[in-house]
């Protein structure tokens, strides 16, 4: 169904440019004879057919655009088609009637790329070198923006403007009466003249930030005075944030002034709710401000290209905290070896460290333990009899080498499912990873087919359903988290206007979210029957919360499985390495208290039993010990040793700091210049390929 659905929008979409090129050749074969029905009507609906594409299909358009058939160059191409058609009919005197009409269309041009000029200058000077959030920038004379149909959408304006043009020049065709076509024109010259002027407002001073200078210059006013200590570092592509997001509690818990530091300007909006003070450098160069403030550590949650950059910095201390815990090679990167520290849960990340001997030093490595697990719940028992099994079903991606042992989808996930929904007591919670599909197509495809599964089966059950209240209930909790999580935009809002709408937070937030939070996640669950199978592709609920709800878990090789395990259920893990299940559990260590499950997936009946008291629980002492292996122990707290290690780095920054002075030596290099100069050169051949796609983050 979905391909079908897909070739069906195709055919949709090639329709409508195949009607589009009809109606050029209408246009032109009708002005030709001349044939005036015709010519009017083809000329009007090939302006509104591009219209309506643009606004509705612009991705479409774009495929023109790369053949250089823009909506500059078919809008000129109608009009020019539109006067071939003037000079064959009758009635219209070219020299008296026509010249002056395609003066007037030369004019209505001519004001066309004037206001694009003055769009591009809009822009320009409300692109600012830093971004933030949660910090009160008004001082900087921020405004709001522009509307977007002058400002950013050149296609949609020229179409949008051209129609009064297009109209009256049909009707003089109709009437051969040039004084429409004046009209028509006219009014189109006036609108793109009011948007050429209105834009200009934007760059009087009244409208106009402050130069890049003062930005930065405010901006290390606003360091000295807010004496950032710790903050985190973060840099990725499109898909990535979740990477960040889930340190952001962390982060905000931490012994001192947190503050985030981004790299790209679109993540400043992809993080989650948060009060901690974020600040995003595009270029190099502008990050530099971070050297002489007060900010001692920067913890590092992923590996990306830029991550290099900020390593310049001899003022700041490094931690490498990853985003997540795993036995694969990517929890052992060699690029660790490049911070000062590598924070780990628990003795399991140790000793992977050692054995992959990538070059990190085990005196630089530090157990913090995993301080966002802390909602995860510990396990209260078997479910009660004639009561729903729940199975967590959470795979992980496909990795960037596409190894097919590193998710089960592709080989065994359609086994596991069938024959999960083959036993009536099971309620399944499927929760693939965001990144499914992006690296190798046959796992997006065996993706959308284990949900068409689901989603069959789901037909083939019934019973009690909750009352439209509950839905009623869900609504409601959605409406008040999404009003304290996110911000509302009106369209065409760019990160200038961002910036003044998201200043210093009110109050307490991070409270107000947390028990919002709840309210959503109670009223969510209390939403569907026991007896439904559920797919959860969206970031709510979280992970932690689907822990919570389900009595058994399956999954790969990932930090899934580490995270699951300080609840102590029962856990499975799908085995599609090609490896004998004795040297998977020998080269995987979370694997050793899990049931392991071959590609067919016969083992699924034989888990249900051991979940539901069936059968004897062999792995249950196995899996208290491994899961202090990999964690760490619950005494202290892991936020008690997460925040030791924070004072421990940030006095080594200290002393550091206290060495240079009694040397006698300059905080600042003497080459700052020549190196961020340097720097900046070799951010701009990274910079395009970390902007679009993750490709450089190291995903466990």
């Amino acid at each position: 169904m979905p391909s079908a659905g897909r070739a069906s929008r195709r055919l949709v979409q090639l329709s409508a440019l195949f009607t589009m090129f009809a109606l050029y050749v209408a246009q032109l074969v009708s002005a030709l004879v001349p044939y005036v029905p015709v010519f009017v009507a083809a000329s009007a609906a090939g302006l509104a057919l591009d219209t309506y594409l643009q606004y509705k299909q612009p991705g479409l358009l774009s495929l023109l655009g790369k053949i250089r058939f823009d909506v500059t160059v078919r809008q000129l191409l109608r009009d020019m088609l539109i006067f071939v058609g003037l000079l064959r009919i009758s009635g219209i005197n070219p020299l008296d009637e026509q010249a002056p009409l395609l003066v007037m269309v030369l004019a209505m041009y001519l004001l066309h790329f004037a206001c694009q000029a003055a769009a591009v200058l809009v822009r320009r000077s409300r692109t600012l070198p830093i971004v933030t959030r949660n910090i009160d920038a008004s001082a900087l004379n921020l405004c709001k923006s522009p509307p977007r149909l002058l400002a950013r959408r050149a296609a949609h304006r020229l179409l949008t403007f051209a129609i009064p043009s297009t109209i009256g020049l049909a009707i003089t065709a109709a009437t051969t009466n040039a004084l429409w076509g004046v009209i028509g024109i006219g009014v189109s010259i006036a609108l793109f003249l009011f948007g050429t002027v209105y834009l200009g407002t934007w760059l009087l001073p009244k409208k106009r930030p402050v130069s890049d200078a003062k930005v930065m210059e405010w901006l290390d006013a606003w360091l000295a005075e807010y004496r950032p200590t710790v903050g985190m570092y973060f840099s990725g592509g499109t898909t990535s944030a979740y990477q960040a997001n889930m340190w952001l509690s962390t982060l905000a818990d931490v012994d001192g002034k947190p503050l985030l530091v981004l790299r790209e300007r679109f993540m400043v909006n992809k993080i989650d709710a948060t009060d901690v003070p974020i600040i995003c450098f595009p270029k190099v160069a502008t990050m530099f401000s971070l050297e002489n403030s007060t900010l001692k550590m920067l913890l590092h949650p992923a590996n990306a290209a830029k991550t290099s950059q900020v390593l310049r910095i001899p003022t700041i201390k490094h931690a490498f905290i990853n985003h997540g815990e795993s036995d694969k090679l990517s929890s052992c990167n060699p690029y660790a070896k490049a911070y000062d520290e590598v924070w780990v849960a628990g003795p399991a990340a140790r000793d992977r460290y050692q054995l992959a001997d990538v070059g990190v030093d085990d005196r630089d490595v530090v157990e913090v333990g995993r301080p966002q697990l802390a909602p995860i719940k510990l396990a209260e028992g078997r479910p009660a009899t004639g009561s729903y099994t729940t199975v967590l079903y959470a795979p992980t991606w496909e990795g960037w080498d596409g190894n097919p042992g590193n998710t089960s989808v592709i080989l065994a996930g359609e086994n596991i499912v069938r024959h999960l929904l083959a036993d009536p007591k099971v309620r399944l919670i499927y929760k693939p990873h965001p990144m499914t599909g992006s690296q190798v197509p046959a796992a997006g495809e065996a993706n959308k087919r284990i949900m068409a599964m689901i989603e069959e089966a789901n037909t083939r059950r019934s019973g009690t359903r909750p009352g439209p209240e509950a839905a009623v209930e869900l609504e409601r909790r959605a409406e008040a988290l999404n009003e304290l999580t996110s911000t509302k935009f009106r369209k065409g809002t760019d990160e200038q206007e961002r910036m003044l709408l998201q200043g210093k937070p009110d109050g307490d937030r991070a409270a107000a979210v947390a028990e919002a939070t709840a309210a959503w996640e109670e009223a969510y669950w209390a939403s569907f029957p026991e007896w439904e199978h559920l797919i959860i592709t969206q970031a709510r609920p979280a992970i932690f919360t689907c822990f919570n709800a389900a009595d058994v878990l399956i999954s790969d090789v990932s930090s899934v499985v580490s995270d699951w395990l300080s609840s102590e259920k029962p856990y499975a893990v799908a085995n599609t390495s090609g490896l004998t299940e004795d040297e998977f559990r020998s080269g995987f260590p979370t694997v050793r208290a899990a049931t392991v499950l071959a590609p067919e997936a016969t083992e699924v009946p034989e888990l249900l039993a051991v979940v539901r008291g069936e059968a004897e629980d062999t792995h249950a002492e196995a899996r208290v010990a491994l899961k202090e292996h990999l964690l760490g122990p619950s005494d202290p707290p892991s936020i008690d040793r997460f925040n030791a290690a924070v004072r421990a780095l940030c006095a080594k920054a200290d002393e550091r700091r206290a060495r240079m002075a009694a040397r006698g030596e300059d905080e600042v290099p003497p080459t700052r210049e020549d190196s961020v100069e340097e720097a900046a050169a070799e951010a701009e051949a990274a910079e395009a390929a970390t902007e679009s796609e993750p490709e450089d983050t190291v995903t466990a």
